[in-house]
């Protein structure tokens, strides 16, 4: 079993900045890829990104490539999503996500993610 937990949600004004991060503990983190899914009021649960264990390679959605970075630090057992240039658009609860097949979770296939945060809601103010 893992277990993980958003930190780092808040208020913030558009164009402004955000950093958001996932503690994991249970099981080894460091064989998980890991990534970041979003949910907005009345939407379904989107892909936002992901990353793989060695820190080798990293997908983003196409609505925040060049504006969100997702990093991660094995030895911490944590991964962040570092968000800049804020819109209003990126508001939704950000869920962090555990799975051990890199493939499968870079592809935003939800069903198929093996742990979820509980998530962390992320208010953007234009």
């Amino acid at each position: 079993q893992v277990q993980l937990v958003e930190s780092g949600g808040g208020l913030v004004q558009a164009g402004g900045s955000l950093r958001l991060s996932c503690a994991a503990s249970g099981r080894t983190f460091s064989t998980y890829a890991m990534g970041w899914f979003r949910q907005a009021p009345g939407k379904e649960r989107e892909f936002v990104a992901a990353i793989n264990w060695r820190a080798s390679s990293t997908r983003y959605a196409d609505s925040v490539k060049g504006r969100f970075t997702i990093s991660r630090d094995n030895a911490k057992n944590t991964v962040s999503l570092q968000m800049n240039s804020l819109k209003f658009e990126d508001t939704a609860v950000y869920y962090c996500a555990a799975d051990l097949n890199y493939l499968e979770l870079r592809a935003g296939v939800r069903a198929e993610v093996d742990y979820w945060g509980k998530g962390t809601l992320v208010t953007v103010s234009s």
